[in-house]
């Protein structure tokens, strides 16, 4: 059974969908030094707002966009939802052990997202939250690709929501050193580290034979995806590569690809130096020399669990243009890759989208036109 995207719904700290869109083709980034709070120093963030967004309105936002952009209006109550975050509410959490107050915590639960969805749907289908770390996105996904494959749904709304500028989180990832001190430079001889940076994006799912009844636009096809864990630490990736590999092969042979099919790689690309470098080692293993790839939190940011679904989105937008985005911030590579540096027209008809997370989480994504 086809499973097709026939809406997407994006925020950034680069905007709405066709907003980031374009700022990628053109090359910006939307991450500026920032001090949000007065007791900790400025950082480069991508921040959408002045302030730190709420994952509820972050949540609604993308929802009501992606339904909006497939022509479709509540009440969808066949409609599955898989909507995921790795931080979740934890802003709010914060917020209530410094005011020791509460009264809503029932309202910060980590499936917070999902539950909001739903809402907003009326729906009585599956509702799930996954939670994989700066794989969530992906793994949401796959989840509702899941879904439909299993008959259980027609039409599934799926993503992830990151809220992630936080006193604690800023605080965690500045004690493990992994911070950078002014941007973003995937795959970089000199990157400094990664950024955070806000955002979510929601796809609607559905199958090819419900699109056609309501000949709606079609972005592109899922064709498979790939999850397994390398169980080796709870922040390093395991430089042996055996289980990121598998998760790319996973993925290839549910979607009946081989390597030299893949026209573009949308990287993880964190800017980190243990990241960038072992995904570098995985691609050379696998890929022919010849394909593209290109991280985008150059320009966005780290948005944690959502940048694998906004990596999707981006990669949708790809193969509906035809033009591949660029490695913002990269001017020197360490890697022998075909890096993508400014916006290139090409022709693509097969993606790979890769997140890889803490506790040795790996996610891949193929993509058709």
């Amino acid at each position: 059974m086809d499973v097709v995207v026939t809406g997407i719904g994006l925020l950034t700290c680069l905007g709405s969908l066709r907003s980031t869109w374009q700022n990628l083709k053109d090359g910006k980034s939307g991450i500026r030094l920032t001090q949000i709070f007065p007791d900790l120093p400025l950082y480069p963030l991508g921040m959408i707002g002045e302030s730190p967004v709420k994952l509820k309105a972050l949540t609604k936002l993308v929802v009501e966009a992606a339904l909006k952009d497939a022509g479709l209006e509540p009440p969808l109550i066949d409609s599955g939802v898989v909507i995921g975050s790795s931080r979740g509410c934890q802003a709010d959490w914060e917020e209530l052990a410094t005011n020791q107050n509460y009264e809503n915590w029932l309202e910060t639960l980590p499936h917070q997202g999902a539950v909001l969805t739903a809402n907003l749907l009326n729906t009585t289908a599956p509702v799930l939250a996954p939670m994989a770390a700066c794989a969530t996105g992906i793994t949401a996904i796959a989840r509702g690709f899941e879904l439909i494959q299993t008959g259980q749904c027609q039409r599934v709304i799926v993503g992830a929501v990151e809220a992630p500028i936080t006193k604690l989180t800023l605080a965690g990832f500045e004690r493990m050193g992994a911070l950078a001190t002014t941007g973003c430079y995937p795959f970089a001889l000199k990157r400094e580290g990664l950024v955070l940076g806000e955002g979510g994006a929601v796809l609607v799912l559905e199958t090819a034979e419900l699109a056609a009844r309501r000949q709606t636009k079609i972005y592109g096809k899922i064709l498979g995806f790939g999850l397994t864990c390398d169980a080796y630490h709870i922040s390093a990736p395991d430089s042996n590569l055996v289980s990121g590999l598998l998760a790319v092969k996973q993925c290839l042979a549910r979607s009946n690809l081989n390597p030299s099919d893949i026209d573009y790689i949308h990287a993880h690309g964190t800017s980190t130096i243990l990241n960038d470098a072992h995904e570098a080692q995985l691609i050379q293993a696998l890929f022919p020399q010849s394909v593209a790839v290109s991280s985008t939190k150059g320009a966005t940011g780290h948005t944690l669990g959502a940048s694998g679904a906004i990596g999707t989105a981006i990669c949708l937008m790809a193969l509906k243009e035809q033009i591949l985005p660029p490695c913002v911030g990269l001017t020197e590579s360490e890697f022998d890759l075909d890096l993508v540096t400014v916006e290139r027209q090409s022709q693509i008809q097969r993606v790979l989208c890769f997140s890889f997370g803490f506790g040795g989480q790996n996610a891949v994504l193929a993509l058709e036109k």
